[in-house]
C-alpha cells in the first residue's frame, strides 16, 4: 500500500505547508499547525462517496425502525442510548480515568451479540484477567490487542461483529501519518476513519476516550460533533455509584441517566435510586432536605445537605459539592435578603449526598430549607419533601413534573410535600399531604 502523502494545516487562518514549523508564516501565530492526510480526489464521472448510501429517496422510503437497534443487554445504558446502539452509528464515551469505562465496555460482553474488543492500553492476558472477574465468557466476545489502524479495519471486515469498542481512540494510530499516537492529527484522522466504515459497514462502534484535567474529553472538540451520541460517564472514586449522562444524542434524548453502582464483580444497574440515595439518611439531624429532581423521565429523591458554622478565618467559606455553586451563593444572597438570615460571618457548606450532581432549579427550597435547618440548629421532619424553585424576590416559583416528584414521594413512604402553589392542578385523593406555598418565608415556616 503506498504511503499518503501529508501536509499541515494551521488551524488560525487556515493556511497549508508542506513541513512542519514553529510559527505560521501566513498569519504569525506559534504552534498552531496540524498534520493532516492529503486526500486524493476520485476522477471520473462515475466517483462515489465511500461512505453511506448514495442513492436519493424520498423520505417516507426511508426505513428506521427501532427494533432494528441492538442491546446493549444494559437497561439502564440502553436507556440513555434511547433504546439501544443504532447500526452504523459511532457512540464516543468519556470519563475519569479509573472511573469503569473499560469494566462497562467489557460487560457488554455479558449479552448475545457478536462484539470486537480493541484494546490499546491492555494486553490479551490483562483483558482475560478482567473478563474472568467480570464473569464475560463466550465465543460471542472477540478481544485484540491493537493500535495500528489498518490491522484494527482489517479484523473488523474478517469477523464481520455486530459491535465494536475500540478502548481508547487515544491510543490509536494512521501510519500514514508521522505525529504520536494520542495528537491532535491522530485522533482526528483515526476517529473519521472508523466513522466512515461504521457508515458504510453498518457496524456500530464504541470509543473510549480520555478526559483532561478539566473533566472535558480529550483531543479537539470535533470529535465530539462527527460522532452520534456522547456519553460522559461520572461519578466519585470514593461512592460506589456511577452515572451514565448523555451529552448528545442523534436518536434519542439527552435528559436520561443511567445510574450504576460499582462493585468488585463490577457494575450493577440500579433499579431504585431513589431508595439507594436515601438509604443512610439519619434521623434527628439538622441541615438535612429531601428534594425530588428530575432526570430525564426518572424521578429522584436526593438528600440536600448543610452544614453552616463560625467561621475561623477573615474570609468565610462557602464550600459547595453536587451543586451549581454560584447558585447556592444566589440562593444565600435571597435568604440574606428576603428571610433575614444572616449568613455572612459563617461559614456554608452544601452538598448533595451520594456523589450526585443536580442542576435543575427545582432543588432551590430545598437548599435554603437545609441552610436554615443548620443555622437554627433545628432538624426537618424526617417524612417531609422539598421541591420549589427560589426566585430573587423571595418568590417560590413553579417547576415542571409535579405530578412525578409527588408520586415519587409517596411511593417511598413520606407523608408530606412542599411544593409552589398551583403545581397540581388536579386534586384527587393522596395519602401524603400537599402542601402548597407562594413564598420563601411561608414555606420555612411550614417546612420547620
Amino acid at each position: 500500500m503506498a504511503k499518503q502523502k501529508t501536509r499541515y494545516v494551521c488551524q488560525s487562518c487556515g493556511a497549508d505547508f508542506p513541513r512542519w514549523s514553529g510559527k505560521c508564516d501566513a498569519c504569525g501565530q506559534w504552534n498552531t499547525l496540524v498534520e493532516e492526510v492529503v486526500r486524493q480526489e476520485a476522477k471520473g464521472r462515475g466517483a462515489r462517496a465511500s461512505t453511506g448510501d448514495a442513492q436519493v429517496r424520498p423520505i417516507t422510503r426511508v426505513d428506521a425502525r427501532d427494533d432494528d437497534r441492538l442491546p446493549t443487554g444494559l437497561p439502564e445504558l440502553d436507556r440513555v442510548l434511547g433504546g439501544g446502539i443504532v447500526p452504523g452509528s459511532m457512540t464516543l464515551l468519556g470519563g475519569d480515568p479509573g472511573i469503569g469505562k473499560s469494566t462497562l465496555m467489557m460487560q457488554l460482553g455479558r449479552g448475545d451479540a457478536r462484539i470486537l474488543y480493541v484494546s490499546g492500553e491492555e494486553s490479551l492476558r490483562q483483558i482475560k484477567l478482567r473478563a474472568e472477574r467480570l464473569g464475560v465468557a463466550g465465543e460471542n466476545f472477540l478481544v485484540l490487542a491493537e493500535t495500528n489502524l489498518e490491522a484494527i479495519l482489517h479484523a473488523v471486515d474478517e469477523q464481520k461483529p455486530q459491535l465494536v469498542v475500540v478502548d481508547s481512540i487515544q491510543t490509536v494510530y494512521r501510519p500514514e501519518l508521522e505525529s504520536a499516537p494520542g495528537s491532535i492529527s491522530q485522533v482526528r484522522e483515526s476517529t473519521a476513519v472508523l466513522l466512515r466504515h461504521a457508515k458504510s459497514a453498518g457496524i456500530p462502534m464504541v470509543v473510549v476516550g480520555h478526559v483532561t484535567k478539566e473533566g472535558v474529553i480529550a483531543g479537539p472538540r470535533v470529535l465530539e460533533h462527527m460522532v452520534d451520541t456522547v456519553l460522559q460517564f461520572e461519578g466519585d472514586q470514593h461512592h460506589t455509584y456511577r452515572i451514565v449522562r448523555g451529552l448528545k444524542n442523534r436518536f434519542g434524548s439527552t435528559n436520561e441517566i443511567g445510574i450504576f453502582e460499582m462493585r468488585e464483580e463490577g457494575l450493577r444497574e440500579v433499579a431504585n435510586p431513589s431508595e439507594v440515595f436515601l438509604s443512610d439518611r439519619t434521623r434527628g439531624i439538622s441541615g438535612s432536605c429531601v428534594s425530588a429532581s428530575i432526570e430525564g423521565t426518572r424521578p429522584l429523591l436526593l438528600e440536600v445537605q448543610a452544614l453552616v458554622t463560625s467561621s475561623s478565618y477573615g474570609m468565610p467559606q462557602r464550600t459547595v459539592s453536587g451543586l451549581d455553586a454560584r447558585r447556592v451563593s444566589l440562593l444565600l444572597a435571597v435568604l440574606e435578603k428576603r428571610y433575614g438570615l444572616r449568613v455572612g460571618q459563617y461559614d456554608v457548606f452544601v452538598n448533595v449526598a451520594g456523589g450526585v450532581r443536580i442542576d435543575e432549579p427545582a432543588v432551590d427550597l430545598a437548599v435554603c430549607a437545609a441552610v436554615v435547618s443548620s443555622a437554627r440548629d433545628a432538624a426537618i421532619d424526617h417524612g417531609t419533601a422539598v421541591v420549589g424553585e427560589v426566585g430573587l424576590g423571595g418568590e417560590v416559583r413553579s417547576v415542571g413534573q409535579v405530578e412525578k416528584r409527588v408520586s415519587e414521594a409517596e411511593k417511598l413512604g413520606f407523608h408530606r410535600i412542599v411544593i409552589p402553589r398551583g403545581g397540581l392542578p388536579g386534586k384527587r385523593k393522596r395519602e401524603i399531604e400537599v402542601v402548597e406555598v407562594d413564598l420563601l418565608a411561608e414555606a420555612m415556616e411550614k417546612i420547620l
